[in-house]
């Protein structure tokens, strides 16, 4: 699943503060203990939070995710998501923290030269082995 970086939610919904989809863990404190949860969505002022225990409507709770730990209220409440109104603002930097893409590294690529390559004469010399190995004699200068 991707990044949607803060999307203009302010035009589509009464919302005020841009919001970034996301899918990452977190972490609830809540009065009847800690509750791992799965963060759907991050702003400045809450988050959309998916848990199998969830708290009802009013319920203070401070959500953890990585270093940044904020106070909330549950806001609303379904089946298994709930809504977290934050008792400040968290800093853009410390969203754009969370929902930042890391560089994947290229993989590397592994396939074998074309028939019409051009070999260094060590390459060569390792397929003129080869071939002598398991009994294929090569034509001089075709190879």
């Amino acid at each position: 699943m991707g990044v949607e970086n803060f999307p203009n939610a302010a035009a589509d919904s009464k919302r005020s503060a841009k919001r970034a989809r996301v899918l990452l863990t977190a972490k609830l404190k809540t009065p009847f203990g800690e509750v791992d949860a799965r963060l759907r969505d991050l702003s400045r002022k809450g988050a959309l939070v998916e848990c199998a225990q969830v708290p009802p409507v009013g319920t203070e709770v401070v959500f953890i995710r990585g270093s940044t730990v904020v106070p909330a209220r549950v806001a609303w409440a379904g089946a298994d998501r709930l809504g977290l109104e934050f008792h400040y603002m968290i800093d853009e930097q410390e969203v754009l923290v969370h929902i930042a893409r890391r560089p994947q590294p290229k993989p590397e690529s592994f396939r074998r030269p074309g028939l019409r390559e051009v070999l260094s004469e060590d390459q060569r010399k390792v397929a003129r082995a080869w071939g002598v190995a398991v009994g294929i004699n090569f034509p001089e200068g075709k190879f």
